[in-house]
């Protein structure tokens, strides 16, 4: 990050500032997304008006929620195991932490950088697992070890469709690199026309297709949302949570789905770049040019906002799938076709 001000950092300045970014980049686009689309867009949707009260328009709506849940007492139930029920809703929070540390902002505005980005991004998106498990065992509940154990089964079949969708991005640009996947969207053309780059949302677009869908399961929300199935579970997992514990599975829920989108956007949009004929106007450097590291945060906020629309449309436009549906769409229906998909993207890479 100290390129992007061309200040030199002592380590210890370098990693409190990055801290400081990664909850920046977490907290604030979680807390805006809540806003704009749970509170307003939906009640829009519904012809409704929403949170009215608490500031202008209901803007302080959500701090008054915050500032509820934190008020409210933190209850541990009797025979539940204190330990694990007190770490696992920060297991899955530090999650979305690591998850965020190899999306890159600009060409030198990212955490960290490493070859193998998208693995490490796959990888660690895997680690809420863990900390859902941990909440419905620990909790003592039938609801919750219910709960978790739905949640594990629904979140291990759509980890791999998730995976498959990001291969053909990988086969396509040819690196594992998030810089790499982004210069190569940037660099690309289409039919021989370089003026808008190549972002594969073009090519990529079953891709794009399957990895929403399996973003949505992984998040658990609806018509994914048989582990908190209020009707059947309470909430799930966090059945037993309250408080502040139950406040940050909400963060979580929430930031995870801003980073997933991030992830999308530079995956399949392109990621922090603009279409190059633009760029050219812009700066005579082009994407080169230091002022990307500064436009880049907005542009990536841009897209993640347009697709997190899309999240929270399908959130609370379709209903439930029963159990057996939602095991029988992702083993029969989006692994296959993302195999079909890297498939044909292989044989294409190969002939152009």
């Amino acid at each position: 990050m100290s390129a992007v001000f061309a200040v030199e950092f002592a380590f210890w300045q370098s990693t409190i500032f990055k801290l400081l970014l990664a909850f920046v980049a977490v907290l604030i686009p979680a807390g805006g997304t809540v806003y704009m689309y749970l509170f307003k867009m939906v009640s829009f949707m519904q012809s409704r008006l929403g949170p009215m009260e608490a500031g202008p328009y209901g803007s302080m709506q959500l701090l008054a929620e915050v500032g509820k849940w934190a008020q409210k007492e933190d209850i541990v139930p009797t025979n539940a195991d204190r330990r694990v029920f007190v770490a696992a809703p920060y297991v899955v929070l530090i999650s979305t932490f690591l998850l965020v540390l190899v999306v890159p902002f600009g060409p030198d505005a990212m955490f960290v950088n490493f070859d193998t980005g998208i693995f490490f991004a796959l990888g660690v998106s895997s680690v809420s697992v863990i900390g859902i498990l941990m909440a419905g065992w620990a909790s003592a509940s039938k609801y919750s070890l219910i709960g978790g154990l739905r949640a594990a089964g629904q979140l291990i079949a759509y980890e791999l469709p998730l995976v498959l969708a990001v291969v053909g991005v990988v086969v396509q640009a040819g690196t594992l690199n998030m810089q790499g996947i982004v210069r190569a969207q940037i660099d690309g053309e289409i039919f021989g026309f370089g003026g808008l780059g190549n972002p594969y949302f073009f090519t990529q677009f079953i891709g794009l297709f399957i990895f929403l869908v399996a973003v949505q399961a992984e998040l658990a929300q609806s018509p994914f949302d048989m582990p908190i199935a209020e009707s059947e579970l309470v909430s799930g997992y966090m059945t037993e949570y309250s408080g502040f514990r139950f406040l940050l599975f909400f963060i979580g829920e929430f930031a995870t789905a801003n980073i997933f989108a991030f992830l999308a956007a530079t995956l399949f949009l392109g990621g922090w770049g603009i279409p190059p004929f633009i760029a050219d106007l812009m700066f005579e450097a082009g994407h080169d040019h230091w002022a990307f590291n500064l436009i880049g945060p907005a542009v990536m906020l841009t897209k993640m906002l347009l697709i997190t629309f899309v999240i929270y449309w399908v959130r609370f436009t379709y209903p439930r799938f029963r159990e057996d549906q939602l095991q029988t769409f992702a083993w029969k229906f989006l692994i296959p076709l993302a195999l079909v998909n890297i498939a044909v993207t292989g044989v294409l890479k190969v002939v152009f």
